[in-house]
C-alpha cells in the first residue's frame, strides 16, 4: 500500500507524449498519460479503455465523431473501435485498462 500523487509523478514529464502504468488492480492497470500531441489512428481487440481527465483538454476521435473532455471528464472507448487521442495543450490523464493492452493497439 502506497500513497500515490499524480501531480508529483508528472511534474517533470517534458515529453509531448509519455505514458506509463502506476498500478495494476486484478488484472487491470492503472496508466498515467501526459499529452500535448497526436497519437495515431489504432484500435484494441483485447480490451476496452477508461479515460479520466485530470486536467487540460483531450479530445478522443472516433471515425464518425470527436469527444472533448476537459478536467473531471471520462470516457469509455470500447475495444474493437478505432479511435486516437490528441490535445494542444499540456494534458494529463488515467487510463484503465487489461494488463495485457497494448496501448500502442494491436489493429
Amino acid at each position: 500500500m502506497e500513497k500515490l500523487d499524480i501531480h508529483e509523478l508528472t511534474k517533470g514529464i517534458t515529453e509531448e507524449w509519455k505514458n506509463f502504468p502506476v498500478s495494476e488492480i486484478n488484472d487491470h492497470v492503472v496508466r498515467i498519460s501526459v499529452l500535448e500531441k497526436d497519437f495515431y489512428w489504432h484500435k484494441h481487440t483485447k480490451s476496452d479503455e477508461f479515460f479520466y481527465v485530470v486536467s487540460g483538454q483531450l479530445f478522443v476521435d472516433f471515425e464518425e465523431k470527436t469527444e472533448e473532455l476537459t478536467s473531471g471528464q471520462m470516457i469509455k472507448v470500447p475495444k474493437n473501435v478505432m479511435h486516437r487521442t490528441r490535445s494542444n495543450v499540456r494534458t494529463t490523464i488515467l487510463c484503465f485498462e487489461t494488463t495485457d493492452n497494448d496501448v500502442a493497439g494491436d489493429d
